[in-house]
């Protein structure tokens, strides 16, 4: 592979002497000083050997890549979220997986090695798959699926959707901006509620939900809590009581939840506390935008006793006042 390159127009840069007693080819870096010749991207050399191409611009560096005929895993090196979204849209048909390195993630870099068992390992064209084509899988495998690796951060710029660990705090109470001023990854963290037995009680009355885990305490103490503990939608109510804006505003209506789990139990004494993050946005209409929150309510511990998805309808600005 490496005569292949020589003869194709690459030199040589800089070689390890290596050893001459054993069937080790040594450690070389070879510069094809130009780059655009079609045999320099015929053969692909493995083992300690890589080739520098220069190039004055990312649309030439773009071109180069997809010169290659397919990609197992590809590396590009930057913090700016913009210049990722470039290779990813342009490289995205020509290789199996592209990881964003930067300095928040080159920490716990796996390098070309699958960080996760469901991360693609395997490219199109001369990479060679890398994935049988059964069912379902060969529809998306002709749709040249791409896996994404990246810090949360450029994770979230790239996809638009929301990335935990990507949170960003607002100073200005997101209920009180228009659709185009919500950003994806903005975050409120409320005030603090703690949790009396008369707010348990007057719920159970209130609604009418008098099951023995909140209201009878020589009951509750043999149930699976071993106390009263809240209901689970007096926490629903309780977080939307600390992130909800009262005034009118640009949120409409609420109208829909998803993906509600319980995963602690809160009871009498304990301190609530919600985030509400921007998880993804759409335009609806002409005057509406749909706008997806997720919600976690934490307790004194910073513990999450509750997460969720909230669904709203929120304003868009006037036509003219539009980004």
């Amino acid at each position: 592979a490496v005569e292949a390159l020589l003869a194709g127009g690459a030199r040589i840069h800089w070689q390890h002497p290596g050893r001459r007693d054993g069937a080790f080819f040594p450690p070389t870096l070879l510069l094809a000083e130009e780059p655009h010749g079609e045999a320099l991207h015929r053969v692909e050399p493995f083992g300690p050997v890589a080739t520098f191409f220069p190039y004055r611009d990312r649309e030439e560096a773009l071109r180069l890549l997809r010169m290659g005929g397919g990609m197992l895993a590809a590396t590009l090196a930057t913090p700016d979220p913009e210049e990722a979204r470039f290779y990813l849209l342009g490289l995205s048909g020509e290789v199996g997986r592209l990881h964003v390195l930067n300095q928040r993630d080159a920490h716990s870099s796996t390098g070309h090695g699958s960080p996760l068992p469901r991360l693609l390992h395997g490219g199109p064209g001369r990479a060679g798959g890398g994935e049988e084509l059964g069912g379902l899988l060969s529809v998306k495998r002709h749709l040249a699926r791409l896996a994404l690796q990246a810090d949360p951060h450029t994770l979230q710029a790239l996809t638009g959707e929301y990335a935990r660990g990507a949170e960003r705090p607002t100073q200005v109470h997101p209920f009180r901006k228009h659709y185009e001023e919500l950003e994806v990854g903005e975050t409120l963290l409320t005030h603090r509620r703690t949790v009396t037995e008369a707010d348990i009680a007057l719920f159970a009355h209130l609604s009418w939900d008098h099951f023995y885990a909140h209201t009878d305490e020589l009951a509750a103490k043999e149930s699976l809590f071993g106390k009263r503990v809240a209901h689970g939608y007096f926490v629903l109510s309780a977080a939307a009581g600390l992130f909800v804006d009262p005034a009118p505003g640009p949120v409409l209506a609420n109208y829909g939840l998803e993906g509600l789990r319980f995963t602690e139990p809160v009871g009498i004494g304990d301190t609530l506390q919600a985030r509400l993050t921007v998880k993804a946005k759409r335009p609806r209409d002409e005057r509406t935008g749909v706008v997806e929150w997720a919600v976690e309510v934490l307790n004194q511990e910073g513990k999450t006793v509750a997460s969720y998805t909230i669904l709203t309808l929120v304003a868009r600005k006037a036509q003219g006042n539009r980004p």
